[in-house]
């Protein structure tokens, strides 16, 4: 999953996303910058727009969901 999300954040032009955990939280991933994929792919740090930082252990990553208005036109 943090390959995913590593390719979403690197994504030209970008698309908003959502974050979703095992426990059923979401953390919106609206900018490049409010997320970063840790080097050893353990874990995902999301930043919200306070400055708080929420770091995800790879492993409780349930999967991703694109926002309504982050999809690409055709």
């Amino acid at each position: 999953m943090t390959h995913d999300i590593r390719q979403r954040l690197h994504a030209q032009p970008f698309l908003p996303f959502t974050i979703h955990t095992s426990d059923g939280r979401e953390f919106a991933v609206p900018t490049a910058d409010h997320a970063h994929v840790w080097p050893s792919r353990s874990r995902v740090s999301i930043w919200n727009d306070e400055g708080v930082e929420y770091v995800l252990p790879a492993l409780h990553i349930s999967g991703l969901k694109l926002q309504p208005n982050g999809r690409r036109k055709k």
